[in-house]
C-alpha cells in the first residue's frame, strides 16, 4: 500500500500509523502539534509503567525510588525531544512545558504498578 493510500485510511484522514513511525524516526517533521505532544504524553505513561516494574522487582524504595523516577522520566523525554526529535522547545511552550506534559498521569501509573510489584514479591 502506498504511503498517499495509508495516510488516507482511518478517521480524520490520518493514519495512526503515520505518527508512531515519525515518533521512532529521528529529526521528524511535526506539522500538529498535538501529535507531538500525544507522543510526549503516551511514551511518559509507558516509561512510568516500565519504571515502576524495575523499581518493584530490584526493590528500591522510600524517597530515593521516587527521586530516580523523577530523573529517569523527566530525563528520558528531554534527551528525546531536544537531542533524538530537535523539536522547536519554543513552538511548544519551552523546555519546561515538554517536560511536564503527562508527568502526573505517568507518576501515578508508576506508583500503581511499583506498589503491586514490590508488594507481591516482597511481602508474605
Amino acid at each position: 500500500m502506498s504511503r498517499v493510500k495509508s495516510d488516507k485510511l482511518g478517521n480524520g484522514g490520518k493514519c495512526e500509523f503515520s505518527v508512531w513511525s515519525r515518533a521512532i524516526t529521528a529529526n521528524s517533521q511535526w506539522p500538529d502539534k498535538d501529535e507531538f505532544l500525544d507522543v510526549i504524553y503516551w511514551s511518559r505513561q509507558v516509561i512510568g509503567i516500565i519504571v515502576g516494574i524495575i523499581w518493584g522487582l530490584i526493590p528500591l524504595k522510600g524517597f530515593v525510588a521516587l527521586l530516580l523516577f523523577v530523573l529517569v522520566n523527566a530525563g528520558a523525554m528531554y534527551v528525546y525531544f531536544s537531542s533524538y526529535q530537535q523539536v522547536d522547545e519554543e513552538e511548544y511552550g519551552g523546555a519546561w512545558e515538554l517536560t511536564k506534559e503527562g508527568f502526573m498521569t505517568s507518576f501515578a501509573g508508576f506508583l500503581v504498578t511499583w506498589i503491586i510489584i514490590y508488594s507481591g514479591l516482597h511481602f508474605d
